[in-house]
């Protein structure tokens, strides 16, 4: 989470997510180093950060790794993005008022090196347009909203949109 304009509190690297303790959490810059601590921050933390830097309302920023969202990111990754339309629950995404609209979620390589990852993130998240997260092929989805609370329904709401879209083709087939 965001904890001012210019840090945010991590994971620690290695720590059990499932089981989290105040300990298992820490304090970084937006470029991604850790402030008062000689703990090691998530390896992903520049994926993290740069959302918040890039986006100054983002007060939370969630990362899983679901069956659902890792088929997905497999199945979707050839193509860069898959698209989510004409679903209700689009809606559920802030500012979108309509299930007559689109989402174009990215599905980015993935790669050991965080820099070339943020960097091909970021200048993603730099473009206009509506961002609510994204998918690492073989990895998972990083979610955000303005604070905690949103930043879960973009997540669960990425999840089902996505489990609905693995269904079709599935019927389809």
């Amino acid at each position: 989470m965001r904890v001012d304009e210019r840090h945010a509190a991590v994971t620690v690297s290695g720590r059990d997510k499932g089981r989290l303790t105040p300990d298992d959490v820490m304090l970084v810059d937006l470029d991604g180093n850790a402030v008062g601590s000689e703990l090691k921050p998530s390896a992903e933390t520049l994926l993290h950060t740069q959302v918040y830097a890039l986006k100054p309302e983002i007060g939370a920023v969630l990362h899983t790794h679901s069956r659902t969202q890792t088929v997905a990111s497999l199945l979707y990754g050839h193509a860069g993005s898959l698209r989510l339309e004409g679903y209700e629950l689009l809606k559920a995404f802030q500012g979108l008022d309509t299930h007559e609209t689109s989402l174009n979620v990215p599905v980015f390589p993935n790669a050991q090196d965080m820099g070339v990852l943020s960097r091909d993130v970021g200048a993603w998240l730099a473009q206009d347009g509506p961002a609510f997260g994204y998918l690492i092929a073989g990895h998972g989805l990083y979610a955000w909203g303005r604070d905690l609370g949103e930043a879960m329904r973009h997540l669960e709401t990425f999840d089902f949109l996505l489990d609905c879209e693995l269904e079709l083709r599935r019927l389809r087939s």
